[in-house]
């Protein structure tokens, strides 16, 4: 039996890390990290490949796995033919998504904001608590990531609605269908949380005229992807007062550039790209599980369908 080959390449995660711990995770196989002439390959475990990479290992692979949820930057690029592309399928990062959510949602509904201000300026305040009737959640796209979020708020007793492309049946939330129910389910909404996947139809999907039919009061949290928000559409609406203010962790140029008026608004809050991260270990042994079953020939979760997105 020959030697399984398996080559590595990441644009920002680290090999000296990734490497042994996908040697240790399939014993006897071969682990290297690409470089352009390398020999070829059984598998490749990627992150933002260069268009290299798939030219010269393409033909001989079995398989890519990309080293995340989100597939928009490996699809960008020219894939070789009949070779599936296969994306994590949590890896640890649904848990650390909820716990980023829950608390952006909590943070907005209990004004803790405010308390925060109050008190930086030595200021002893009281709000009126809000009722959480009137503060329904919509989670944009119920994938791994997305069910896990809208199941997640539902313990807080917030009425949860749900959007996503395929009919979706979760305990406790009302969900909406295709296209023609998004108006229906922006409508019922007041916190939105975006989390589709990046696509053709998806990008700029939060815009003036959706984020427009969220209730008065609204509010945006976006952990998918910045090119699924119009920047200046947001700024427009919670300077209008329609909209109450959003927290954001994804942006179209990251590091967000620091002329970016997202910096400066009182009433966005940013993070950088840190609400759900690849956690290694649990990464590398579910790749290491994926490689073994294909080798016996068996089919595995995860396949992305290029023409949908994810």
């Amino acid at each position: 039996m020959s030697t399984l080959r398996i080559t590595y390449c990441s644009a920002d995660m680290d090999a000296a890390s990734w490497i042994p711990g996908l040697k240790a995770a399939i014993p006897g196989a071969e682990v290297s990290l690409w470089e352009p002439g390398a020999p070829p390959a059984d598998y490749a475990v990627v992150w933002k490949p260069p268009q290299q990479l798939l030219d010269e290992q393409g033909p001989h692979l079995k398989a890519i796995f990309n080293t995340g949820a989100g597939v928009d930057a490996i699809l960008k690029l020219r894939l070789p033919p009949d070779v599936p592309v296969i994306r994590l399928d949590d890896a640890g990062m649904s848990v650390q998504m909820a716990e980023y959510v829950c608390h952006a949602v909590i943070r907005h509904f209990r004004e803790f904001d405010a308390y925060d201000r109050d008190t930086d300026n030595g200021k002893w305040s009281f709000r009126k608590p809000r009722s959480r009737n009137e503060f329904p959640v919509g989670v944009l796209g119920l994938g791994v990531l997305g069910e896990r979020v809208a199941r997640a708020l539902t313990q807080f007793d917030f009425p949860v609605n749900g959007w996503s492309q395929s009919p979706k049946d979760i305990t406790g939330v009302a969900c909406y269908q295709g296209k023609a129910q998004l108006n229906d389910f922006l409508e019922a909404t007041r916190v939105v949380v975006c989390l589709l996947p990046l696509t053709p139809e998806t990008e700029n999907i939060l815009n003036a005229d959706t984020l427009g039919r969220l209730q008065r009061g609204g509010f945006v949290i976006n952990v998918a992807r910045g090119a699924h928000l119009v920047d200046a559409d947001l700024i427009a609406l919670i300077d209008s007062g329609h909209l109450a203010g959003a927290q954001l962790d994804v942006f179209r140029v990251e590091p967000l550039p620091k002329d970016h008026p997202f910096w400066a608004h009182p009433q966005i809050n940013i993070t950088p790209h840190t609400s759900a991260r690849t956690l290694r270990s649990e990464s590398i042994a579910q790749i290491a599980h994926k490689i073994d079953a294909l080798e016996r020939g068996e089919s595995v979760a995860g396949v992305v369908d290029p023409y949908r997105g994810y």
